[in-house]
Order: C-alpha cells, then structure tokens, then sequence
C-alpha cells in the first residue's frame, strides 16, 4: 500500500474535507507537455492525480479521452515513458500522489513485477486497471503490495454485491466508484441512485470511495463531495487542454491550472 495515499485520505476524512483527483493522459498533447501540466494540477489544487497509459482500445473511456489515446500513441509514448513523466515531476519538486490509470495490456508488455518495481522507484503511488478484474489481479496485486503501490478496483452501478467484497479485497487505499454506467465524459453525474449505490458499497469497506466518470464542474465536484471522499475528474481536464492549444494559448499548463483552482475550490 501507498504510505502517501493512505495519509492522503486519513487527513482528508479528519478534516472533513473531500479530495480533488484530476486525471491526464500521458503524453497529451505532446510528450514534453506532460510534466508541466501535472506541476500545474498539483499548483491548481490536486490532491491525488492520476496519469492516464495510452492504450489502443481504452473501451471505458468516451470520445475525448480516446482521441487522447490516439495523439499519445501517435507520439509513441508507452507505459515506460509515462513512469518517467513521474520521475522527472518528482525531480521537479512534485508532492502529490500518482496514481496510473489504464489498462491491463501495457503493464502485461512491460512485466508484472518490473512496472510495479519502475513505478515505485520512479515515485508513484499505485494503479487503477480498468480491465484487470480480482478474479485475475492475484498476481500484479502481489507485485504492487511488494514494492509498497497501491491496486484500486474499479466498482459500478451493476457491480453485485458478492464481486464488492471481492474488490474489497485486493483494495488497499481506496476504491473507485464508477457514477453512471457507460464510458467517461458523459458530463451525467449525481444520479438518484449514486447516494443509494455509495451506500451499498460501504457495506463492504470500510475503506475511503472515490467517485468519477462524468464529473465536469464545481458543482459535481461539490455534489460529490457530500457523498464520497473524492471526486475524479477526467476529460474537463482534456477539453480545458484541448481548449488551450485551440486558442493558442501561450502555456497550457497555466490553463489547466487555472481550470483546476476553479473546480476543485481549493
């Protein structure tokens, strides 16, 4: 487990004080963007970040968190390259923790144990694997408890109460709870049932619970943050950088940290 992350949301529920957790593509829009840019959500106000591995075929992800895929890919960038995004950040005086979110593919190309190992050395903190489920996790689970990173399940609004206690189970620092069924970006949060499903979740953890997938706003994030310890926030982050290099913007990153400063209220 993350040392860095379990401290993160032990003093957040102390305070009363719900996390901020931005997400960016690694690599998007270009490579060398991406240390800067996680400087900047840090400044803005990130408490966690997590940094998307462009994968092929990112089936959980909507249209723009793919085309961000795709633009990373097309610069070649790699698992690899996105742990030393966060060597570099680290080097540069990055505090915050780094979470890894993407899919099974990469981290299996690259080997088990040795992004566990290269993830830890290079200052992260754990990992989120959309298609990785308990039932076949045993292995990298065992790999990221030996190098001191953190596994967090993914759980959705259809997941059965029986499969909750198994992600429990794998989970150390807490869990990720998907709000709507469907992909990223869908800018639907806050549903009815989201207080009801939380509810049901907790039943079975007792640890911290993260909610994203379409929150894009202050006030999703605000809504969240009644019912959960953080919300996640994804493609707001990619349109805020698509919206910067449309106008030209003379520093992106000065764009998403200032996008962050307002939604997150920090």
């Amino acid at each position: 487990m993350s040392k860095r992350l379990r401290d993160l949301f032990e003093a957040g529920r102390a305070a009363g004080r719900p996390l901020f957790i931005p997400y960016v593509t690694g690599g998007y829009p270009q490579p060398e963007a991406t240390v800067p840019i996680l400087l900047a959500l840090e400044a803005g106000g990130a408490d966690v970040i997590e940094v998307g591995v462009p994968f092929t075929d990112p089936l959980a992800d909507g249209a723009t968190i793919q085309h961000a895929n795709q633009v990373a890919i097309e610069h070649g960038v790699s698992l690899r390259q996105c742990i030393g995004f966060v060597e570099e950040a680290r080097a540069e005086g990055l505090k915050a923790p780094v979470v890894f979110m993407g899919y099974y593919n990469p981290i299996l190309a690259l080997g088990e144990e040795a992004t566990a190992r290269l993830a830890r050395a290079a200052g992260a903190d754990g990992f989120i694997v959309v298609d990785l489920p308990p039932e076949e996790a045993g292995t990298f689970v065992g790999a990221c408890r030996a190098n001191d990173m953190s596994f967090i399940p993914l759980v959705a609004p259809t997941t059965a109460e029986d499969r909750i206690a198994k992600l429990d189970a794998v989970a150390d620092a807490f869990i990720y709870c998907v709000s709507v069924t469907g992909t990223t970006g869908k800018g639907n949060v806050a549903p009815e049932e989201l207080p009801e499903f939380l509810a049901r979740v907790r039943r079975h953890t007792r640890l911290p619970l993260a909610v994203g997938f379409g929150i894009s706003t202050r006030a999703h994030v605000e809504a969240i943050g009644k019912m959960a310890d953080a919300a996640a926030m994804g493609s707001a982050i990619i349109g805020c950088i698509d919206a910067a290099v449309d106008r030209r913007a003379p520093s992106v990153a000065q764009c998403v940290r200032e996008f962050v400063e307002d939604v997150s209220g920090h």
